[in-house]
């Protein structure tokens, strides 16, 4: 088993291409979740659930959605009506030419995907952002704390020692008080007490990760076009050089906006909404071995046995603080993923339900795709 050091994290942290740097993080993740399974198990860890996580990062990173993204955004009936309507008046109005004509280059001015690739950055900085600092700290307690096996708590309290005081996202005490907890879940004699641990530990990072993560998720929903610089280009396209000049004037005398301007302003007002709506379904999705698991839809499944009733009162307490439905998967679907107490009560159960999954643990790259990232050469198939 190769336990990752921290110089590898490190390594990998520093690469300046994102999608080998993303390719490698999940195949790290992977690396370090077999580790610390290998300290306390059965049951998945922090970065079992997080290789997934990475993994559909990189989908979104590579760009992989995009043209389909675009044709989902420019396609819808809303944008496409407003698209033809705005052609039809630059041709009857304007006598600008073909309707049809206009619509293509309409089209072409838009581009949805330049707001898929803004979105796309800010998914590969939040990727970075979460692995250069947690892949760290399990990496180095891997090396020091759980280096001979399971912890005691000395060597714990001496690994802890090394996390910031205060809270997210510039303090880590979520993360002491997470590390604490799998120090724990190695010790425990009990499988009950082991899991209930294991999952507080979960739930401890994934608290810390979101909140670090809040300002790159809202970047993300929000990357959309430039309304500005597309209102240009498109009035530009429209009118001819003399109307550019007197529209102004035009719209002064009369008081009113030119029909143009109307139609320009809703076309850009539905595509940015439909461009949020479908950055939203990309970040939304989530692919796990065996199934797609939709995060604005309730957890499918139930809670495996051991963790049915919680009787550690940190454990409950910090369940209540995230989970408004704390004992069932009900209404844990986010219907907002940049709301953070949204998107922890979908994770807080999504943890607690896929506990037990061993299918977790399945590797993300088969052998020859690790060896072609670890000689810095992007992977064939499907990754």
């Amino acid at each position: 088993m190769i336990v990752p050091t921290i110089d590898e994290v490190d390594a990998i942290s520093a690469l300046a291409d994102p999608v080998i740097r993303n390719l490698r993080i999940t195949h790290c993740y992977h690396e370090l979740s077999q580790c610390v399974a290998a300290r306390v198990s059965p049951g998945a860890n922090w970065c079992t659930f997080a290789t997934w996580a990475s993994r559909q990062a990189g989908q979104t990173i590579r760009g992989e959605d995009f043209a389909q993204a675009t044709r989902d955004v420019l396609g819808s009936p809303e944008v496409a009506d407003l698209i033809t309507r705005a052609a039809h008046i630059a041709a009857r109005d304007l006598g600008r030419g073909s309707p049809d004509l206009i619509v293509t280059a309409i089209r072409r001015v838009i581009d949805p995907e330049a707001a898929l690739r803004r979105a796309a950055d800010a998914v590969a900085t939040g990727n970075r952002k979460v692995f250069v600092e947690i892949a760290r700290e399990f990496a180095r307690w891997l090396a020091t704390a759980a280096a001979a096996g399971a912890p005691d708590p000395a060597a714990t309290e001496l690994f802890c020692n090394g996390l910031r005081d205060g809270e997210p996202p510039d303090g880590q005490r979520l993360l002491r008080d997470a590390f604490r907890a799998y120090g724990e879940a190695c010790r425990s004699p009990d499988a009950r007490g082991r899991a209930a641990s294991l999952f507080h530990a979960n739930l401890l990072v994934g608290f810390h990760e979101q909140t670090r993560l809040q300002p790159d998720i809202q970047a993300s929903l929000d990357a959309s076009i430039d309304a500005d610089a597309a209102k240009r280009e498109l009035l530009a396209l429209l009118f001819p050089g003399t109307w550019l000049r007197t529209r102004a004037r035009l719209a002064r005398l009369t008081g009113r906006p030119m029909p143009a301007d109307v139609a320009i302003d809703a076309l850009i007002a539905a595509v940015r909404r439909r461009v949020r709506v479908v950055i939203t379904d990309l970040l939304m999705t989530l692919r796990l071995p065996g199934e797609v698991v939709h995060l604005g839809r309730d957890v499918r499944g139930q809670f495996p046995p051991e963790l049915r009733q919680l009787t550690s009162a940190d454990l409950r307490a910090l369940v209540a603080r995230v989970d408004p439905t704390p004992d069932s998967v009900a209404q844990s679907g986010a219907s907002d993923w940049a709301d953070l107490r949204e998107r922890m009560h979908f994770i807080a159960d999504l943890f607690r339900s896929s506990h037990s999954r061993a299918d977790l643990f399945t590797p993300p790259f088969d052998k020859a795709q690790v060896t072609a990232l670890r000689d810095g050469r992007r992977p064939g198939g499907t990754v």
